[in-house]
């Protein structure tokens, strides 16, 4: 493991309130400093994000037009064995690498999904916190370590779709060896609630839905889990005896279904 080099990729655009944040946190891992490379993405940004980045890293590029072509061309330029990727936004807990590292070398493992936890202000982060939890793991989720052959071997993300695309990767990635799950988190900081903000974010990344279902087929089980009533609104909370939270914390229950409602109706008005 002494030898094994790690890129982490940070796609950003306009994100000088979030970037060093994210930087310090790869800078305080617990794997060897040595070992880890860090490589910027930006797409045109027009504040501080570049400069911010540069004082972390010389890997620095510009890219676009949408995250999928920049973690592409990120991913292309790291020299590592693994490669982890990651939003500006984003803020690893110090045992992310080192544990991502030693379970996929001791398993044989190609990819693995880190458990993310929603951080911000005000109470409704800790109901999109909560719905989180339920989701590692599953279809709902998508790997975000991997093994950079692996990856460059189904080429990476589609670069067709916005939003769907971790779906996609993640099911193209299965399919070429074993996934698991690691217990160090990465914190996820979505700011100050909104949910005009937030409803219009999940309505942005559904644009694409129809792509990624003519990819893999209406009558696909996996779509019809992802994108489908019974799996969406029950069976992703109720599955491995995850029903147990519901009983634990009943108020965050209620209004992450509540979110859950908004999220569908804003669908249908968009037509989706």
């Amino acid at each position: 493991m002494e030898n094994i080099i790690v890129s982490v990729v940070i796609t950003t655009k306009n994100e000088e309130s979030n970037i060093e944040t994210c930087l310090q946190s790869i800078k305080k891992q617990t794997y060897y400093a040595n070992l880890i490379e860090i490589i910027v993405v930006d797409n045109n940004s027009t504040d501080k994000t570049k400069e911010i980045a540069l004082k972390y890293t010389n890997l620095v590029f510009n890219k676009g037009p949408e995250r999928s072509a920049q973690r592409n061309y990120g991913i292309k330029q790291a020299k590592g064995k693994y490669v982890l990727y990651l939003d500006a936004d984003m803020i690893l807990s110090e045992d992310v690498i080192f544990e991502c590292v030693n379970k996929c070398e001791k398993e044989n493992l190609i990819a693995l999904y880190i458990p993310e936890r929603i951080i911000g202000k005000g109470f409704w982060i800790k109901v999109r916190d909560f719905e989180r939890s339920f989701y590692t793991g599953t279809c709902i989720d998508a790997v975000r370590f991997v093994r950079r052959d692996k990856f460059l071997e189904i080429d990476g993300f589609d670069e067709s779709l916005t939003g769907p695309e971790d779906w996609d990767f993640n099911r193209r990635i299965n399919e070429k060896g074993k996934t698991g799950v690691i217990n160090a988190f990465i914190e996820h900081n979505e700011g100050k609630f909104n949910i005009r903000k937030y409803l219009n974010k999940k309505v942005y990344y559904a644009a694409t839905f129809d792509k990624y279902i003519n990819k893999w087929g209406n009558k696909d089980p996996i779509v019809k889990k992802q994108l489908g009533l019974w799996y969406r609104y029950f069976g992703v909370y109720f599955e491995n005896g995850k029903w147990k939270q519901l009983l634990v914390h009943p108020l965050l229950g209620i209004l992450m279904y509540f979110l859950r409602f908004c999220v569908g109706i804003a669908f249908l008005l968009r037509g989706y």
